[in-house]
């Protein structure tokens, strides 16, 4: 371990402090089935890997909210790889697309829709 480890901790360590299991959105059925089943509130977590802003907001939405693993469902979509999702999402929750953005869907709609950074302010045990 060199000195810079010593005084400022690996990297590695700091990434591993706070994580969500995310379940990966890759299709337009899986968004459908979200929707369906949703008695279980759901957070779909839109990110662009491209954007520094999107990066930023993930680590910290996942820090905030690490503690919530059990009472809700974490999908994450990758923006880049399913615009067509992104699409359908704008169109069945009725909201503008945004990147990032993240929707908070219980009994099958938008309860909550915030992009950017307002996104850490979600209190998401408003909706568990």
């Amino acid at each position: 371990m060199g000195i810079l480890d010593k005084v400022f901790g690996k990297k590695e360590a700091k990434e591993k402090q706070a994580k969500i299991d995310w379940i990966p959105l890759t299709s337009i059925e899986q968004l459908n089935s979200i929707i369906e089943k949703s008695e279980k509130t759901a957070l779909l977590f839109k990110h662009s890997t491209r954007c520094g802003i999107s990066a930023s907001v993930l680590r910290k939405f996942e820090t905030k909210n690490e503690g919530l693993r059990e009472q809700l469902d974490f999908y994450y979509l990758d923006l880049l790889n399913h615009r067509d999702i992104s699409a359908a999402m704008a169109e069945k929750f009725n909201v503008v697309h945004q990147s990032p953005q993240a929707i908070v869907v219980k009994n099958g709609t938008a309860v909550a829709n915030e992009s950017h950074y307002d996104i850490i302010g979600i209190d998401l045990e408003n909706y568990s």
